[in-house]
């Protein structure tokens, strides 16, 4: 009988030892592609950023210069002003109509699959040339909003991207308006929660203010904890709305100068790459270090039902 029990246990051993192999395999591409792609790519850029290279002469190793350099970089500390002003007003903003519109939608209003695609066609067209360059002519001096604005009495409107102080809240408008990824993400979560809660609430006389504050919310936190990370991150690489709208300058008076334009600038038009190295590297702790702030703050106010 131990015979056979062992036999059996080989069996089992090389069966799941073929397994793993084949597991392995299926997973070499991904493997290769992380190592060559991403993790190779980023080690690169770690060296570069300590060195002075131009992409026309082999790099020469400066040390920390290139970090040093940045504390006194007036048009950087401006793109980091821009760049933070523009991810903490979009993203919010951003968030509040995406869960505004997923919670009409799960209503269960007819034509549901027709509205969810609609709203979510502009996630899709956001951050392409076209809608950016189509945005520069809106809000441009003789562009829709004016002649609209024109229409009902206000005889000299603004040029909205002409003008610095309102410059960079239209491209905040555009972010705001691509809000189909975290709607439909929000729409999903709102479908996960059980109705029992909201007929209880109902009894006990509860109004529909009260049951979204007191039961939406609290159990819709891990998603909206879910898109208010990823929203940061995806709005600090923000760059083809910056760079169409502003012409590629950051202007008016480095109003949309964004922190990943201003990183452009600096690699691929200057071709001052080691600098720009060490710009990435930068944003990567600056997002990395806002990422750690909100899985610290998130113990205080994501409820997970566990």
């Amino acid at each position: 009988m131990s015979a056979l029990n062992e036999l059996s246990r080989l069996r089992g051993g090389k069966q799941e030892s073929t397994d793993n192999k084949a597991a392995y395999l299926f997973l070499l591409p991904w493997l290769i592609g992380l190592l060559l792609i991403t993790i190779g790519p980023m080690i690169a850029s770690l060296y570069l950023s300590f060195t002075d290279y131009s992409l026309l002469a082999p790099p020469e190793w400066i040390g920390i210069k290139n970090y040093v350099r940045m504390m006194g970089d007036a048009r950087l500390l401006n793109s980091l002003r821009v760049t933070f002003t523009y991810v903490f007003v979009s993203t919010p903003l951003q968030l509040a109509l995406a869960l505004a519109i997923a919670v009409l939608l799960n209503r269960g209003m007819r034509g549901l699959a027709f509205y969810r695609s609609v709203f979510y066609l502009p996630s899709l067209m956001g951050s392409s040339v076209a809608i950016a360059l189509l945005w520069r002519q809106i809000f441009g001096t003789d562009g829709l909003v004016n002649q609209i604005l024109r229409g009902l009495g206000w005889a000299n409107p603004p040029g909205w991207i002409a003008d610095p102080s309102t410059a960079l809240y239209t491209i905040v408008l555009l972010h705001v308006w691509t809000f189909g990824s975290p709607m439909i993400i929000f729409l999903a979560g709102l479908r996960q929660i059980p109705t029992m809660y909201y007929e209880a609430a109902s009894v006990d006389g509860a109004s529909k203010w009260t049951q979204f504050w007191r039961i939406t919310m609290p159990l819709l936190s891990p998603i909206i904890f879910f898109n208010l990370v990823l929203q940061i991150i995806g709005a600090f690489q923000s760059f083809t709305q910056a760079f169409i709208v502003s012409g590629g300058q950051g202007g008016p008076s480095d109003s949309t100068m964004f922190y990943s334009l201003y990183l452009y600038q600096k690699g691929f038009a200057q071709l001052d790459m080691g600098y720009a190295a060490a710009m990435a590297w930068l944003l990567v702790l600056i997002v990395g270090a806002l990422t750690a702030v909100n899985f610290i703050l998130s113990k205080f106010w994501v409820f997970y039902d566990d």
